[in-house]
């Protein structure tokens, strides 16, 4: 099992950046595919971004692409998400989520492991 720890949400200004941690509790980080999920009020969850396990691979949803970055440290268990250019309709919950399945890498809702999600607040 994983446990993951999100961190580095706030308030900022539209333009700006956010950079989110993910720290992850276990010795098998290394097997694990992460992605980075966000979830606004009244909206369905929404794939963010992800990175395969070597971190060799990053898939990003559509409405971030050029904008966020995801990149993992496998020393640190941490996998990170670098957010520029920010827009209001970036705020939302933003959780971070582990599995061992290579095959559910862009798969909203069926990764195992989640974090309890930190909230990114967008100001226009």
């Amino acid at each position: 099992q994983v446990q993951l720890v999100e961190s580095g949400g706030g308030l900022v200004q539209a333009g700006g950046s956010l950079r989110l941690s993910c720290a992850a509790s276990g010795r098998t980080f290394s097997s694990y595919i992460m992605g980075w999920f966000r979830q606004a009020p009244g909206k369905e969850r929404e794939f963010v971004a992800a990175i395969s396990w070597s971190g060799a691979n990053t898939y990003y949803g559509d409405s971030v692409k050029g904008r966020f970055t995801i990149s993992r440290d496998n020393a640190k268990n941490t996998v990170y998400l670098q957010m520029n250019s920010l827009k209001p309709e970036d705020t939302a919950v933003y959780y971070c989520a582990a599995d061992l399945d290579p095959a559910k890498i862009i798969r909203t809702y069926e990764y195992d492991y989640w974090g309890q999600g930190t909230q990114v607040t967008v100001s226009s």
